[in-house]
C-alpha cells in the first residue's frame, strides 16, 4: 500500500465525504476489518456491533440492544463512539480509533430478532485521517476502475518490483482445469496471458486467473472469460489468450493496487 498525503486526504475528503461504501466480503479483505473488534461505546460501556456501512460522514451499525442500552444512549443524548479496528500487513498491532457519532435511527433488523437493530450513526466531527484516507482509496478505485479500465500494465521486472508480484508465472484455471501460464499485461478489467496450446478452443470459456503477490498469503483470484486469442510469432506451441474480468467479482484489493500504481507511476508501460 502507498503512503498517503494530506493532500490526498484533503481531496479525499472533499470529493468523497458522503458516498457510503458497504463493507460486504470484498471490502473487508480489502482493508483488513477486524469485524470482532468492532465496538458502540457510550457512558464509560461498550458492546459489539457490525459495521453494514460507512461514509465519511455517517455510518449504519447492526448490534443488539436491550432496554439498558437505550436508557444509556438517552441519558447521553444520543451521543455515542464507533470503535474501528484495521489489520495492516506490515504491521503486528491493529489500527484502531474511534469515530464520535450521534446515534440519529433505529430500526429493527428483523422480526425474528427483536433486540437486532439497524442503528444510523451521524459523526459529530471529521473522523480521523486513517478512516479518510482508507475510504478514499477505496472510492478512489472504483472511479477509476471504471474511467481507465482499460489502461494495461506491461509486465516487466520494474512493474513486477511495483506491484509486488512474485513473478510474471502464474495459473489460470479454465474450465476448473489447471494451467501454467506467464501474465504479459494486466489492467483493471482483464489480462493477457501466454500458454501452450491451441487457444481458439478457449474462446468464450469461463478462467480464473490466480495471480500470487508478494504481501498476501494466499493468490489472489480473478473470475473472467476468454474474449480473445492470438498466434506468437515462431510458436505455434504458444498462444496469448486475453482475459476479460467479470467486474462485480474483482477483488476491491487488487482495484487499488492497481490505482495505487496507476497513480504514481508516470510513464506506463503499455502494451499492445
Amino acid at each position: 500500500m502507498s503512503i498517503i498525503t494530506s493532500q490526498e486526504i484533503i481531496r479525499y475528503y472533499e470529493q468523497y465525504k458522503d458516498i457510503e461504501v458497504t463493507f460486504n466480503r470484498h471490502i473487508i479483505e480489502a482493508t483488513g476489518l477486524l469485524t470482532k473488534q468492532v465496538f458502540l461505546k457510550c457512558m464509560g460501556q461498550q458492546w459489539p456491533c457490525i459495521v453494514y456501512s460507512s461514509s465519511m460522514s455517517s455510518a449504519k451499525v447492526i448490534t443488539s440492544l436491550k432496554s439498558t442500552h437505550f436508557e444509556i444512549i438517552k441519558k447521553a443524548h444520543n451521543l455515542v463512539n464507533l470503535r474501528f479496528s484495521f489489520k495492516i500487513s506490515d504491521k503486528a498491532d491493529p489500527l484502531s480509533f474511534f469515530v464520535s457519532a450521534k446515534a440519529s435511527g433505529f430500526t429493527r433488523y428483523n422480526k425474528d430478532n427483536p433486540d437486532i437493530y439497524f442503528i444510523t450513526l451521524s459523526f459529530t466531527q471529521r473522523p480521523p485521517d486513517d478512516l479518510i484516507g482508507m475510504l478514499g482509496k477505496l472510492l478512489e478505485a472504483n472511479v477509476n476502475a471504471k474511467k481507465r479500465k482499460d489502461v494495461r500494465i506491461l509486465i516487466t521486472p520494474e512493474t513486477i518490483r511495483k506491484l509486488s508480484l512474485h513473478s510474471k508465472e502464474a495459473y489460470i484455471y479454465i474450465e476448473s482445469v489447471p494451467r501454467k501460464c506467464i501474465i504479459r499485461d494486466i489492467s483493471f478489467s482483464g489480462s493477457k496471458v501466454l500458454l501452450f496450446g491451441i487457444a481458439k478452443f478457449l474462446m468464450g470459456k469461463k478462467a480464473v486467473l490466480k495471480i500470487v503477490f508478494e504481501d498476501r498469503k494466499s493468490p489472489m483470484n480473478i473470475e473472467g472469460t476468454i474474449v480473445r486469442f492470438e498466434s506468437v510469432e515462431g510458436r505455434k506451441d504458444i498462444a496469448a489468450i486475453a482475459i476479460y474480468f467479470d467486474e462485480s467479482r474483482v477483488p476491491m484489493e487488487y482495484k487499488i493496487r492497481i490505482n495505487d500504481y496507476l497513480k504514481h507511476s508516470r510513464d506506463i508501460p503499455q502494451s499492445s
